[in-house]
């Protein structure tokens, strides 16, 4: 007997697509269908409509401000009499066993205390610098976080870290998990917006990008001047009848190649020639900042010039956005790589910051939006408690840091005039409520509604989060 007579052994391919049953013809007309309907509900649907939150949500939107280059804790944030006292002395062999820095030789490099002396600010009496005044008067609204550390110690890697919660390139941004969990309440705009003053950060877009997750999801780069972004504007001669004209041409084809092979990136490209046909008519409006009173404008400074200018520009057009609805916006300023000359590069930065941010946070207190909008200051590591290679002075720098830095949050269910973690006496190590970045990661998404476990994305048979590396929510800086 051939074993193909044997019903035993008939493979399901020849029983389900045999003549006989009919079963085949049957199940693949199902199934056709079904893909069909699935294909034009995926190209049918806004893939940044709101969502709602896994969790109870205390965050709507976010501010994340990222100052690239490696902030200073020790001038800024994490007042040390103790290192201030042994400046100029050496720190113990120890401290520097099995450690790699970028540019630190130890035996030339000596503790040298903060360059600016710190005063107490709010009703919480929060211990910062003098160089941030408009910050330090929004104190009992900030937790600040002295006990972060990370695992890199160069730019890029640190910055990547920072931003997507591993080192490795590819991976999406946190702005990018944010929309993709929650969406995005703008129908008119994206829901990841990336403002920038002078240059960005070493590792570019990969700090603000959607690695694996579909396109829509990453940030768009904003301009405070001049064309909003680029190539949004039509040609001359081009109306926007004949814009709408060729962008149903190009849906037209775009659905028809998503229906034959059911790329979900190509339904990611129909929604973003849609959303760039809305936000031509938006985004002129949005950048006009004439409407804003006298008052808003003096108080983020948006008449000064240069860097200033810009940065000031971009806090003021970071709170437009949320207004309108876009989930997170990314203010990314990078000039605090301070190898050399660190006291005048603070006072300069300072001056350039210090006013917008302050001004920010209060803005949107004032306006009811702080409740459900958190601000972050970041950075990608700290600087080092030593100076690099030469005697304390006016000429003196910091290496990179990654043991222990600062990072403060404001609004959005952060606890303000809170502390949190501290280092040792030299600032050296993280040694109280140790805060990973993973763990900032993790805190973030709790503030969103979304569970750091359970917000993933399948890649390559895999269910990848932001915090794979591992994260838990710091509790602390929590209402």
């Amino acid at each position: 007997m051939k074993l193909i007579q044997d019903p035993s052994f008939l493979s399901r391919r020849r029983f389900l697509t045999s003549a006989s049953s009919g079963l085949g013809s049957l199940a693949l007309a199902s199934l056709l269908r079904r893909d069909s309907l699935r294909a034009k509900e995926a190209i049918q649907t806004n893939p940044l409509s709101p969502r709602p939150p896994q969790i109870p949500a205390r965050a709507q939107n976010c501010i994340f401000i990222f100052l690239a280059g490696g902030t200073s804790q020790i001038e800024l944030f994490d007042p040390k009499p103790k290192l201030h006292e042994m400046t100029g002395q050496k720190l113990p062999d120890s401290f520097f066993k099995n450690e790699r820095f970028a540019f630190i030789k130890p035996e030339q490099s000596l503790l040298m205390g903060s360059h600016f002396p710190y005063r107490s600010y709010g009703r919480c009496g929060m211990e910062l610098s003098e160089l941030l005044p408009h910050v330090g008067s929004c104190a009992d609204d900030i937790t600040l976080i002295r006990s972060m550390y990370t695992d890199q110690f160069d730019h890029a890697p640190a910055e990547i870290l920072f931003s997507t919660g591993t080192e490795t390139p590819g991976r999406p941004s946190a702005g990018a998990w944010v929309a993709y969990g929650l969406g995005s309440e703008s129908a008119n705009l994206p829901g990841y917006v990336v403002l920038m003053t002078a240059r960005g950060p070493v590792s570019r877009s990969s700090t603000w990008g959607s690695g694996f997750l579909p396109t829509n999801y990453a940030g768009v780069l904003f301009s405070n001047q001049g064309e909003p972004v680029l190539n949004l504007s039509n040609p001359p001669g081009v109306t926007p009848a004949m814009q709408r004209a060729q962008i149903d041409a190009v849906k037209r084809l775009n659905r028809r190649q998503y229906e034959s092979v059911l790329d979900p990136e190509i339904a990611s490209r129909i929604a973003s020639y849609e959303l760039a046909f809305r936000m031509q008519m938006t985004t002129p409006e949005l950048i006009d900042l004439r409407s804003e009173t006298l008052k808003t404008h003096s108080a983020y400074g948006t008449e000064r010039t240069g860097e200033s200018g810009s940065f000031s520009q971009n806090c003021l057009l970071a709170r437009r956005l949320v207004e309108r609805g876009v989930r997170f916006v990314s203010i990314f300023h990078r000039k605090w790589d301070h190898h050399s000359r660190i006291r005048e590069g603070l006072d300069e930065n300072c001056r350039t910051v210090d006013q917008p941010i302050g001004a920010l946070v209060k803005d949107l207190k004032q306006r009811g939006l702080l409740d459900n909008t958190v601000v972050v200051w970041g950075t990608e590591f700290g600087r080092t408690p030593i100076t690099q290679n030469q005697k304390p002075g006016p000429d003196s720098g910091r290496d990179h840091h990654r043991f222990g830095f600062s990072l403060w949050m404001a609004g959005g269910g952060v606890k303000g005039g809170c502390v949190v973690g501290k280092t040792d006496e030299f600032g050296w190590h993280a040694v109280e409520d140790r805060t990973h970045v993973n763990d900032f990661h993790a805190t973030l998404l709790h503030l969103f509604g979304l569970d750091h476990h359970k917000l993933t994305y399948n890649f390559k048979g895999l269910d990848v989060r932001l915090t794979n590396q591992g994260g838990k929510i710091v509790e602390k800086a929590l209402l």
